[in-house]
């Protein structure tokens, strides 16, 4: 491959770590039964989007259309089309939220599907749904008025892509009475998911109940401070943008779905660099997520000074690419692997300025401090001054190596724990401008100290190597195969990302489960170590029948001026079908990151389970939805801004990661191995050997 298309890559690399960091959906997975709904004696659905001849006379609503459009880059664009390989809209049974309760599940009785048209192009669609003629929902008293009444049945329209089971949310899928992302009402992350707007079906079995006719006092929906007015029987639409609100019953209603103000990114782009650059301190200095936490939260003020002057010079100077600098350089102020910078061609260009040439060698930094060269290239300087795999490199331009690679910055992506700065580190150490000179110093095993001088020429397939660009190159998302050792036999399904058709990940995982429950294999190894995340599924509820306790998601509240809890403590669910081994060997790494992490948590807490790695997994945990900034010269950034607290406070598996409970030692016997050393590890383990 041409070096110049091998930049590409690398480029392409950096983008997507950037933008694979997704929100803790919930996702899990289904075990359907399809009810008996009771659609309209008349009607016929159609298999595809429906084109209406002529209008048809109804005397209220029986036909429900609109359209809808993602602007988020993060669960929008490009992970939506990624992420969904069957899209519906479902109408959704309120009762959940009228009665503020998060638990509720959806009686699979009320749930009524629709077709949706997709354009993954721009991330838009529209959809139809047919209205049963009598619903199945559970009806709400919401008149506040202190008598008994009948009630009326609430509903939205939401935006719900199937990923498993049959299409309708129930069993280890179940929906929940609360709006979506996208939902035909509008919703406030910063007011705990609170309707603000939008329209509401609403079906009454009379015409003597009564429903709110604005939001109160309290701003709020369905409390005792709600105006009340009466409905008219069967189906209205309510239009909650109104005041007061406004009924109507046309047969056919157009209901558009609206996506979460909170998950559009920030857009900063049309403004001059420094303004651009003042909003978005001005937007960290109160959201960014780890605010407060020693060690993760900048000296804004320094911060300011350091880089602002840059920023004014870049705008006196129009020149882009000094602006991307300052920015880049901004970025690595944050010992954060979910802060990034997507600078496009500036990226590109950077690299080729100041890291695409390499000196024919990579170095790994050893669990003795020392500093071992893992690789030479063939025919490259490295190989020409002698130095070879398993020398100890000592001198770097006269420093002592290990101080030289602690001052490099993370050039390939931010980290949020010591671990991998350091791992990150020894990768950019061997990179630098082609033509520029090093002088080293380095041991061979079993020969006395040399020193060589070095010239770096363009070259990017150590850098690949180095970063596991190769190591996970599957066609499929879940790989499943037989392993041996010690004469029995052992399942190993190796999850490769969580970025992908989450109906394909859930299918194939669940069948590696089944064939090798029916083999009766003696154990089973789940492989993370180069999954880099996306959704988290809670693949775990197969293996247990305890519920997983994770973290408690955290927002910066304005009206407090503080952090506070958003919703209940996260928790991964047992599922209805269960399989059992009897021990079971979960692989991290260091590119386990984010949503992978939370997998291997959850299989981490699965009775028998062992974690094996050299290293724990990345230590990167965060809401980023809310941190989608857009800034001049079409640079893309990203901060979270929901942080996640265990149960004592601190936090969850930021900084830290999922920890081995058997470390494979970083040594020089096991970085020069050609073997698998954590898998045969792994297979030692469960072998009993």
């Amino acid at each position: 491959m041409k070096a110049k298309y091998r930049v590409a890559i690398v480029v392409l690399v950096l983008v997507l770590a950037l933008l694979s960091c997704s929100k803790l959906l919930g996702i899990k997975v289904p075990n359907f039964q399809i009810p008996a709904l009771q659609p309209r004696a008349s009607e016929q659905k159609p298999t595809a989007a429906p084109t209406l001849l002529a209008p048809i006379i109804s005397s209220q609503p029986f036909l429900l259309r609109g359209n809808f459009k993602s602007t988020a880059e993060i669960g929008g664009k490009l992970s939506d089309d990624i992420l969904y390989s069957e899209r519906q809209v479902i109408l959704i049974d309120m009762h959940g939220f009228i009665t503020r309760n998060l638990d509720w599940e959806i009686p699979v009785e009320s749930q009524v599907l629709g077709h949706v048209q997709f354009n993954p192009q721009d991330a838009s669609g529209t959809y139809t749904l047919y209205l049963p003629e009598i619903p199945q929902g559970t009806l709400n008293d919401v008149d506040h008025n202190g008598k008994q009444d009948i009630g009326v049945e609430v509903f939205a329209v939401d935006y719900e892509p199937n990923i498993s089971g049959d299409a309708f949310m129930t069993g280890d899928d179940s929906l929940r009475g609360w709006p979506g992302d996208m939902a035909s009402v509008k919703t406030s992350t910063d007011r705990n998911n609170e309707v603000t707007g939008g329209k509401l079906v609403v079906y009454a079995p009379d015409n003597h109940q009564g429903f709110p006719s604005s939001f109160g006092p309290d701003g709020k929906l369905f409390t005792s401070d709600d105006p009340i007015s009466t409905l008219p029987a069967g189906y209205s639409i309510v239009d909650l943008d109104t005041s007061p609100f406004s009924f109507s019953q046309p047969a056919q209603a157009d209901l558009p779905l609206y996506e979460s103000p909170d998950t559009n990114p920030k857009d900063y782009s049309s403004e001059p660099y420094t303004q651009a650059f003042d909003d978005l301190l001005k937007f960290l200095r109160t959201n960014y997520a780890f605010n407060g936490i020693p060690g993760k939260q900048p000296d804004w003020d320094k911060l300011s000074a350091q880089i602002r002057p840059r920023i004014e010079q870049a705008q006196q100077a129009k020149d882009p690419q000094s602006f991307y600098s300052a920015l880049r350089d901004f970025t690595y102020a944050f010992k954060d692997g979910h802060v990034g910078l997507d600078g496009g061609d500036f990226t590109t260009q950077d690299f080729n300025d100041h890291y695409s040439g390499g000196f024919g060698f990579t170095v790994r930094v050893l669990d003795n401090q020392e500093v071992l060269v893992n690789s030479v290239l063939k025919d490259s300087q490295a190989q020409a001054a002698g130095i070879k795999a398993g020398a100890i490199l000592t001198l770097f331009n006269g420093q002592p190596v290990l101080d030289v690679i602690k001052a490099q910055p993370l050039v390939f992506g931010n980290q949020s724990s010591d671990t991998s700065i350091l791992y990150n580190q020894a990768i950019v150490l061997t990179r630098s401008k082609p033509g520029s000179q090093v002088q080293v110093e380095f041991t061979n095993p079993g020969e006395p100290a040399k020193s060589a001088s070095l010239t770096a020429v363009p070259e990017v397939d150590s850098l690949l190597s180095e970063l596991d660009y190769n190591k996970n190159d599957a066609l499929v998302p879940v790989e499943l195969r037989e392993l041996s050792g010690g004469g029995k036999d052992i399942g190993y399904i190796r999850i490769n990302s969580n970025l992908d058709d989450l109906n394909l990940i859930i299918h194939l995982f669940e069948r590696g489960l089944k064939d090798f429950s029916d083999q009766k294999v003696t154990g089973l190894i789940i492989d993370l170590r180069n999954n880099s995340g996306g959704v988290p599924l809670g693949l775990a509820g197969f293996l247990t029948n305890q519920d997983i306790p994770l973290g408690q998601m955290e927002y910066y509240d304005q009206s407090l001026g503080k952090f506070t809890p958003f919703g209940e403590r996260d928790k991964f669910t047992a599922n209805q079908t269960q399989y059992r081994f009897n021990r079971i060997a979960v692989l991290v790494g260091l590119n386990c990151a984010s949503a992978c992490e939370l997998e291997a948590y959850g299989f981490s807490q699965v009775p028998g389970a062992m974690v094996l790695g050299e290293y724990p997994s990345a230590g990167i945990e965060a809401e980023v939805s809310k941190g989608q900034i857009k800034m001049p010269e079409k640079i893309n950034m990203q901060f979270p801004t929901g942080r996640i607290v265990d149960a004592n406070g601190g936090l969850f598996l930021e900084g830290s990661g999922v920890q081995p409970t058997i470390r494979i030692p970083v040594n020089a016997e096991n970085v020069l191995s050609d073997q698998d050393v954590i898998l045969q590890a792994a297979i030692k383990a469960l072998s009993g050997n």
